[in-house]
């Protein structure tokens, strides 16, 4: 064998072991190994939470009465109104005068038992309740919205993908973390 046919075959060997290392690379396999990322929107889902909250409040209450029509009142200030009309004028005049008295009398008696009566109350301490939501998001995930070549596609991921995601070796998404 000559030394040019053994440099030949040499050099066909080592061309033939590069080729094979490249295509073992995948250096000319034109399959993208990420689809890119166009937009991820948040999901999120709102927690109402109720819980109780109380306050003690003051509450005036009006004790109950015996004499809602203020009947002694009026009784008792007529009595005094004709006592004290009846100290007035002569003949006639100290008659109208007793009964005007007893009018007047009655009426001003009727009032001051009516103002006495409202204005007699006692308080008490009260609790009111009330119901309250507090208020609380929970992440359920992305809407992830990607290209994968001039192909686009929705998918919805646990975790933000960032600006891409990882396709495997038979070109679907990889869609867990690693």
């Amino acid at each position: 064998m000559n030394k040019s046919m053994l440099a030949g075959v040499g050099i066909g060997v080592a061309a033939a072991l590069g080729v094979a290392a490249v295509a073992s690379m995948n250096v000319f396999s034109s399959a993208p190994q990420y689809a890119q990322v166009v937009s991820a929107t948040p999901i999120k889902e709102t927690i109402k939470t109720p819980r109780q909250e109380c306050r003690n409040v003051t509450v005036t209450h009006r004790r109950p009465v015996q004499d809602e029509n203020q009947i002694a009142g009026s009784v008792l200030g007529a009595v005094a109104g004709g006592v004290l009309g009846h100290q007035f004028g002569g003949g006639h005049g100290r008659d109208l005068a007793t009964v005007a008295g007893a009018l007047g009398g009655g009426y001003a008696g009727n009032r001051v038992q009516s103002s006495m009566q409202d204005n007699d109350t006692y308080t008490t301490q009260k609790q009111r309740c009330s119901t309250i939501y507090d208020k609380s998001e929970k992440m359920l995930g992305y809407d992830v919205t990607y290209k994968i070549g001039n192909q686009q596609g929705k998918v919805r991921m646990d975790h933000d993908p960032g600006t891409q995601i990882p396709l495997d070796k038979s070109g679907q998404l990889q869609l867990t973390r690693s």
